[in-house]
């Protein structure tokens, strides 16, 4: 890499809604702040819900059976 053109890289703390923070490297100092990060997200935690529109899953489940 050519010296002097590229911007510090420094540590910074991401902060997140729910309270988690980690440390990890970048070039805005000295702190990002998130609305979601891995320990809250809902398809991380396994808390996801299957939003049902419509009756499709009953309507699949109907037709097809539970052992799909």
């Amino acid at each position: 890499m050519k010296k002097g053109i590229h911007p510090d890289y420094k540590e910074t703390r991401v902060i997140c809604a729910c309270g988690n923070s980690f440390v990890t490297r970048s070039t805005k100092v000295p702190e990002i702040r998130v609305e979601i990060c891995a320990s809250c997200h809902p398809f991380f935690t396994g808390q996801q819900k299957l939003i049902d529109t419509a009756g499709r899953v009953e309507k699949f489940r109907a037709k097809y059976g539970d052992n799909f």
